[in-house]
């Protein structure tokens, strides 16, 4: 086998090894997402002290998304991620077996802890895949968390269909979870491996003015906002969107449950195109166009006030923002290959403060405006995405001193395309 032969098949494996890391991820999410009822009626709880367990979840992900940056960018993505992948489907299993509502938020914090810990270092691990491939990969990856979320959601439901406990649901998930996480473990980049490209010696000392320092912190700041506003509006119709079809539009309840589902559908479907539109029409153009599909087909929607453009309308919320997180994750990972752990961690973190907040924005505010106004907030926030879509436009590193001319850069998703 030729050593071209063996760096692509590494790829594969590696892109492979990935990608089961997000369809696992995923499948937590979803496993447990779809017990929730069921860990609420058997612990005897009301929803009101149910909501104060789930801010375990909220307090443990963005903690160990603030803690594992340095980690990762110090060992290296797969020493972290692989881990965390094995750990995972062990957290899992503790919400079943919590006897009070204390002892499950704690179980709760411990499962956001990994999972959160987990989400920076696989985004991570993408942006290596990425960066060695040379070409765009991110979206796919974050397409195949959405399926991960439908598996475990179903698995979920079958199991309650089944009348069985969350501890058999929780525990067979975790099963396959371990499976998963053994072989993305076989599979991985390992750290030694020839198609990691090493940081640019730019990296590695301060460059032009506003690209370390401020300039950067600023810069990874403008990225999370990004991530907020794209990650609001997925909370939003994750909460509102059956809410705002079924009782301000007078849906019926079927036509009301679609709208969540036409939503996480067309999210799929965008991000698996994502790839190649990246490719195509570079990341910045990409963003913009976009962004404004998310804020005119919410807008139109809500403007028009029927229950049938209000699912339209979250289809095309969705399809929207599909693109925008795995273009945003892949920016701040590539910007600077030394500090992307750290890059990834401000950004997921601000990200995922958006996902959790957005619901809890949208009815307050729908408390002072009704919830049809109140969903325009989603439609400004994709509106301001659209104009910052710029930040996303690959930097080009300062020319190397006389004695660094010989040194290699990598290649990077971006290199050889002029950016929108």
């Amino acid at each position: 086998m030729s050593p071209r032969t063996r760096d692509h098949a590494e790829l594969v494996r590696a892109r492979v090894a990935v990608c089961l890391l997000f369809l696992l991820s995923g499948m937590a999410i979803g496993t447990w997402t779809a017990r929730i009822p069921a860990i609420k009626a058997a612990l005897e709880v009301s929803d009101g002290q149910l909501s104060l367990a789930l801010l375990g979840i909220a307090a443990g992900a963005i903690s160990g998304m603030m803690t594992v940056g340095r980690l990762v960018d110090r060992y290296g993505s797969t020493r972290i991620m692989v881990p965390m992948a094995l750990l995972q489907g062990v957290v899992l299993v503790l919400p079943a077996f919590a006897p009070s509502l204390w002892s499950l938020g704690l179980a709760l914090f411990a499962f956001g802890a990994v999972h959160g810990t987990l989400d920076v270092a696989m985004n991570a691990g993408a942006v290596d895949v990425e960066r060695a491939a040379g070409r765009p990969m991110m979206s796919s990856f974050h397409a195949v968390f959405s399926v991960g979320g439908f598996l475990g959601a179903g698995l979920g439901g079958l199991f309650a269909s089944a009348a069985a406990s969350p501890a058999v649901a929780f525990t067979t998930s975790a099963v396959l979870i371990t499976v998963m996480a053994w072989w993305a473990a076989r599979w991985a980049l390992s750290p030694a491996s020839s198609l990691r490209a090493p940081a640019p010696a730019a990296a590695a000392r301060p460059v032009a003015q506003g690209r370390r320092g401020g300039g950067t912190v600023a810069w990874v700041l403008l990225l999370g906002a990004l991530g907020f506003g794209c990650m609001l509006g997925e909370g939003a119709a994750a909460d509102w969107s059956s809410v705002y079809v079924h009782d301000s539009l007078g849906g019926s309840a079927g036509l009301a449950a679609f709208a969540y589902a036409a939503f996480s559908i067309m999210m799929t479907a965008g991000r698996l195109a994502g790839d190649r539109l990246a490719a195509r029409f570079g990341p910045v153009l990409l963003v913009r166009g976009c962004g404004l599909i998310a804020a005119a087909g919410l807008g139109v929607a809500l403007l028009i006030g029927h229950p049938v453009a209000g699912v339209v309308g979250f289809a095309f919320l969705g399809a929207g923002l599909s693109c925008i997180v795995p273009q945003v994750f892949s920016a701040a990972g590539n910007q600077d290959p030394g500090r992307a752990g750290r890059s990834l961690a401000r950004v997921a973190a601000l990200a995922y403060a958006g996902f959790l907040s957005g619901p809890v924005l949208i009815g307050a505010a729908a408390e002072l405006t009704g919830l049809p106004a109140a969903l325009a907030i989603p439609v400004v926030l994709a509106f301001f995405v659209s104009l910052a879509a710029p930040a996303l436009r690959p930097r080009q590193a300062p020319a190397p001193s006389p004695g660094e001319q010989g040194e290699a850069v990598p290649a990077t998703p971006e290199s050889g395309r002029n950016p929108a």
